[in-house]
This record gives C-alpha cells, structure tokens and sequence, in this order.
C-alpha cells in the first residue's frame, strides 16, 4: 500500500510518519515544503494542476493531510486551512480519484458547547475563532468533494514533539530552562479542555488510511474526558519535579472565555475504526517532558 503523508516533518506528521514507516506492506512517502520531502509542495500556493501531475507519478493509495497553520494570521490560516485542502481535492480527483484522503481536521470547527457536555459528530459546527473557522472550511471542502474522504476532528493534542507554539510545549522548554524552585507566570487555567496523545492520533490516522470499508465523513479523536488546564500544568510540573511557584492569571484570555468547556465524544471512532486512546494524560505529559530533556542542553535561567 502506497501512503501519502502531507506535512511529514511536523508535530503530527511526525508521529504519522513514525507509525507508517514501521508498518509491514506500507510504502511511505512525504509531503511538505522542506528538501527532505519525497514530494516538495506548498498547499497554500500550489496550483491544483501543478499538485494533479505531481501526484499522478505517486500513484498513492491513501493521502494523510497533516498540513495546516494555527495563526494568528488570517490569510495564512485562509491560505493553509482553506485553499490547501480545496486544492488537494481538486488535484486527486483528477490523478488519483480512488485513493483515500484522511484530513486532519479540529473540535474548535464544533465552537463552544454546554459545560459537561460532549460533542458528538451530529453537533452543529458554530466556530467562534477565525481558526476554527478555517478548519471548518477546510473539512467542508474535503467531505463534498465526492472523495473517499474523511476528516478527523482533533481535540488538544499533548505529547513528545509538542511545539513552543502551544502552552503544554512551551511550558515543558521553560520548566527545564528554570530552575526547580523558580517562578512561573502563566494565564487563567480553568478552561477544561479535551486533551489526546499525538500518538493516539497518529494511530487513529493510520487506521483510517488502511481501512478497507467505508467511513463516515467525520470522526471525532479525541480523549473523552474534560480537564480544566490547570491539571495539565500540575501534571507537567510534577513530571519536571517543579517545586517552584506557578502564578495563575485570573484575569483570563479572551479565547478561554469564549469557548470554557470543550469535550467530544470519541465513540464513532472507536465503532468505526476500533480506535480508542490508549494513553493517559500522565503518559502524554511524561513523554512530552522525556522529549525536552533530550533536546540540546541549555543553559538554565536563574
């Protein structure tokens, strides 16, 4: 089976990439804008034309797009969250309208729900941050392109390779940094969020793209299970052996306020790819603080 993997040398794409490469009777290939790439291509200009020809040689069987921006750009996100998946629809109808496409899509396309509820696949999508919404379009463009598509609605990934750009990796880089008895600053932490294993979704993606039956247009992967940030933060600082001061900003940010309580319901996941997390949050923030350590020493910060 010959795989595609859109956006390889990411966080995500990584874990995908580790995953197939390991499995027995998969030819993997990457995708992305970096020269290591099988195939060098940015979504976010490439015409679908130009992309339709590069596929073709390929010959893929299932394309994983892991490709995407998080902001804070508007036209970046348009660019990479909207125009990239339109266009990779476009480009394998016409050179390879039989493979399967499995898009990474985000729970922040669900928008903001009631606390203590989980969102199912039948929630309305009613984004409230120009990301999600972008990531709403982009798996619009996906499950009406008359493809063997699926998107998979991911909530807050935590793990090994997790980005400064978020607070769990961030957070990991400035505990090792610091001293064991130094001061943190961070924002409000009472937002319960939804957190699951990079690896978990990797595993979920891997399942989705050698699947040999049918789909349903979107899959929730997530974990199953609300817990405010605060835990994540006392998790990863007990991981560290943290015994300085964490200094919480009550004041909050204005993107907690508007979507406090996230959660989804993993259960079609599980019926339709026999998918369910097998790691916990503990687990993920272990090997997240595993990972850091490993990184190039540092001098620490006094």
């Amino acid at each position: 089976m010959r795989i595609l993997v859109l956006g390889h040398s990411g966080y995500l794409g990584g874990h995908v990439a580790q995953e197939l490469r390991a499995l027995p009777g998969v030819r993997f290939f990457g995708a992305g804008r970096g020269p290591a790439s099988d195939l060098v291509v940015d979504l976010a200009t490439v015409a679908p034309g130009q992309l339709a020809e590069r596929l073709f040689s390929f010959a893929p069987d299932a394309v994983i797009n892991c490709a995407g921006a998080v902001g804070p750009q508007a036209l970046a996100l348009a660019e990479a969250n909207v125009r990239g998946p339109a266009v990779l629809c476009a480009a394998l109808r016409e050179a390879a309208p039989g493979a399967r496409l499995v898009h990474f899509g985000s729970a922040a396309e669900y928008g903001p729900s009631g606390i203590g509820e989980r969102v199912t696949e039948q929630s309305p999508a009613r984004p409230v941050t120009l990301y999600g919404a972008t990531k709403l379009a982009g798996s619009v463009a996906v499950t009406s392109s008359g493809l063997d598509a699926v998107v998979l609605r991911i909530t807050n990934p935590v793990g090994p390779g997790a980005p400064a750009a978020g607070l769990p990796g961030r957070l990991a880089r400035q505990l090792r940094d610091l001293g064991p008895r130094a001061s943190v600053r961070l924002g409000d932490l009472s937002a319960h969020r939804d957190f699951v294993d990079a690896r978990d979704v990797a595993h979920a993606a891997v399942l989705a793209a050698t699947s040999g039956g049918p789909l349903p247009p979107v899959l929730n992967i997530a974990g199953g299970k609300a817990v405010p940030v605060r835990e994540l933060v006392h998790e990863l600082a007990r991981a560290a052996g943290f015994r300085g001061h964490i200094e919480e900003n009550a004041e909050g940010s204005a993107r907690s306020a508007d979507v406090p309580w996230q959660c989804s319901d993993p259960g079609t996941a599980h019926t339709a790819l026999a998918w369910s997390p097998r790691y916990t949050l503990a687990d993920s923030v272990s090997a997240l603080w595993a990972a850091v350590r490993a990184e190039p020493d540092r001098e620490p910060v006094h």
